[in-house]
């Protein structure tokens, strides 16, 4: 029986490989004109049947995730930005949701595939325009200029290409400029208020003295000439300087490529020398550029700094304000303060409804504190000088107040584990 099998099995295979030469015989008679037309056309019907073809479920937050927020106490006016759902929305600075509310209707939304806009991650009010400037994060390479009149699918008044991974901004209205944060390679830029298109920056602040580890959040106290930026600690080293030391007519190969393309151009980085660092807030001088140290540097486990977000100053009473994302909490610090120091005080507890805290900013005018939450779609407006765990003086929700925000941001791959039958989302 199984010498019969056997013998079978041998003639199938011997049917089948020279069925297959006949049809490859047959495949290479065909013109390569005709083949790749036959080609194409499977190709073809086989992505529209793909995208045809609907998911058996997927997991999507239907509400906004607040990542930054700018406040223009003169005009009562509040944006913020939607990393979720690729938005700038504008509400009044005196909105206040009530607690049976689902959400409050914004005065305004800007969003749209014509908006040039994505993974948002920065706001900046312009206090004479109110233009609203946005920077781009993950997925588009540059910062988009809305009017004060922008409102639906339309496209930006003004675009400037920016680097990838460009994440916090801030404004020196004094000198007109714009000073943003990119994450990898670790550097501040620094551009002329009215840049657009490939403008070239006016400065950046970049190298391995800098101790830039991440860069996120970034404030100006113009008061004593300084500049502040929040770190996550994440570092790669190259030996030096390396981006500001490109020529400017270089800059137009640089903007927007990856790490991979940047490494063709006149920079290297040392394999294996990254290294996780703790993370800090770097205190620089206003116009620090090249590859520059920073003053003092706001670090270690008292600081209880954990992915330190947005930032913002109160140069009259020297404070530094950091949203602390992943320990739900506000800390205080001093513009002197450095090393490992525990801040001044601190908004953390279930009272404050501060969840995920990731944008931060601050209306001197009305002494008021806002922050803007990814964890629960709220902004929460506390007064300057709040502590420990207190209520918020007034609470502006996107969302509804029993759910919370999944935080699904970008996420490049998934995994699964079929142990504990979960679902890996790395963001």
């Amino acid at each position: 029986m199984a010498l019969g099998r056997k013998r079978r099995w041998l003639v199938v295979s011997g049917v089948l490989a020279v069925t297959g030469l006949m049809m490859l015989s047959l495949w290479a008679a065909i013109p390569q004109e005709v083949r790749s037309r036959i080609a194409a056309a499977v190709q073809v019907h086989t992505r529209a049947g793909n995208l045809e073809r609907k998911p058996l479920r997927y997991i999507k937050d239907p509400n906004p995730a607040w990542s930054s927020i700018a406040v223009n106490a003169e005009n009562n006016m509040v944006v913020m930005t939607d990393e979720n759902l690729f938005r700038v929305v504008e509400y009044s600075r005196l909105d206040n949701t009530p607690p049976k509310a689902r959400f409050t209707e914004p005065k305004r939304i800007i969003s749209g595939d014509q908006t040039r806009m994505e993974m948002l991650c920065g706001a900046y009010i312009d206090p004479k325009t109110l233009d609203v400037y946005v920077t781009n994060n993950d997925t588009q390479d540059w910062m988009p200029v809305f009017s004060r009149n922008a409102k639906g699918n339309v496209p930006p008044d003004r675009l400037l290409a920016t680097p990838h991974r460009t994440w916090g901004i801030t404004g020196d209205e004094t000198r007109q400029e714009l000073y943003m944060t990119i994450q990898y390679p670790s550097a501040v830029v620094v551009y002329r208020k009215t840049a657009a298109n490939n403008d070239a920056p006016l400065r950046m602040l970049e190298g391995d003295a800098t101790e830039l580890a991440d860069p996120h959040g970034i404030a100006l106290d113009l008061k004593n000439d300084l500049m502040i930026v929040s770190n996550h600690g994440h570092r790669r080293f190259y030996g030096g300087a390396a981006v500001s030391t490109l020529e400017k007519e270089t800059w137009e190969e640089w903007i927007g490529k990856t790490t991979a393309d940047l490494n063709t151009l006149p920079r290297r980085y040392i394999p294996g020398a990254g290294k996780f660092e703790l993370p800090s807030i770097n205190i620089y001088a206003r116009n620090a550029s090249g590859n520059t140290p920073p003053l003092r540097v706001i670090k270690g486990p008292k600081t209880q700094l954990n992915w330190p977000s947005h930032v913002a100053v109160h140069e009259d009473r020297g404070e530094i304000f950091v949203a602390n994302d992943a320990d739900d909490s506000i800390l205080v610090f001093k513009t002197s303060d450095s090393g490992d120091v525990a801040p001044g005080r601190m908004i953390k507890g279930p009272k404050t409804r501060v969840k995920n805290p990731t944008g931060l900013t601050l209306d001197v005018k009305n002494n008021e504190l806002w922050v803007a939450n990814m964890g629960n779609f709220a902004a929460t407006v506390f007064p300057i000088t709040a502590e420990g765990d207190v209520a918020p003086l007034r609470v502006i929700r996107g969302g509804p107040a029993d759910q919370i925000g999944l935080m699904i941001g970008n996420p490049g791959a998934i995994g699964y584990d079929s142990k504990r039958q979960q679902i890996l989302v790395p963001n």
